[in-house]
């Protein structure tokens, strides 16, 4: 029996790349999923529609820097389904950053990184919890990144955001642990998702990064599908305030 059965599930940034495997993954396990991005979401909508049989989609455009969208986002969910059960707060800036050292980078784009990486995931998480409470339950799935664990140099506000996601999990967990809401993370290593594959900088450090890890091979998306799965499911009604490292091992190192 799918461990998502019926159940409604948010995905952030999934136009493309992991947030769009993040959706199918939960469509695959019977979840009703919202596809949501700055960028049109819809062929991955229908994508899924056609491809897993029964099941129900809703896309939209949400700029999840922006509070007013995001509670856009969560009443069209509400509207539509009738209730939300899983946020994956996967929208982020990463695949498009050129690395350099930390006095070069610019104040814009600071910013710009900051207010969706960090601020995105709160607004996100802000607009859903009250429908989560209501329900007496909710699982909240923050994306951060292996990086935080090593201190990547020439990343150092993409860095610094994830260490944010982490502190923001463990007292989102405390504030929202009475309500029945789990909120645990996802940190994956370097994974080829297609805005790495497009970028030289990403394809260019790819053998290097795989040469960090227990496991000697690049990483996908699919590799992540399973701890997903994991936390968006019963199965870890009893683990909160976490962070789960998928990287092949190289946090490890």
């Amino acid at each position: 029996m799918p461990k998502l059965n019926n159940k409604v599930a948010i995905v952030t940034g999934a136009a493309q790349g992991i947030g769009a495997t993040y959706a199918k993954a939960l469509a695959n396990e019977g979840a009703k999923v919202v596809v949501t991005d700055i960028h049109d979401c819809g062929p991955i909508a229908k994508e899924i529609e056609t491809n897993y049989q029964g099941s129900e989609t809703l896309s939209f455009i949400t700029d999840v820097s922006n509070e007013k969208s995001t509670q856009i986002m969560a009443e069209k969910t509400l509207a539509h389904f009738g209730s939300i059960d899983i946020l994956v707060n996967n929208a982020a800036i990463f695949g498009t950053l050129v690395p350099g050292r930390f006095e070069d980078i610019d104040v814009a784009e600071w910013d710009n990184l900051m207010a969706v990486n960090v601020k995105g995931p709160w607004l996100c998480t802000k607009a859903v919890a009250p429908i989560m409470r209501n329900n007496g339950y909710g699982k909240i799935i923050n994306i951060a990144s292996g990086t935080l664990y090593k201190g990547t140099p020439g990343l150092l506000h993409y860095v610094t955001s994830k260490g944010a996601i982490m502190a923001m999990t463990r007292v989102l967990s405390r504030e929202l642990g009475e309500d029945g809401i789990c909120v645990n993370t996802i940190s994956p290593g370097l994974t080829m998702s297609e805005n790495v594959v497009n970028s030289e900088n990403w394809m260019a450090g790819r053998d290097t990064n795989k040469a960090t890890r227990a496991l000697k091979r690049y990483q996908t998306p699919e590799d992540l599908i399973g701890t997903l799965i994991f936390l968006s499911s019963e199965d870890s009604d009893f683990m909160t305030g976490q962070s789960m490292v998928v990287d092949g091992g190289s946090a490890n190192n």
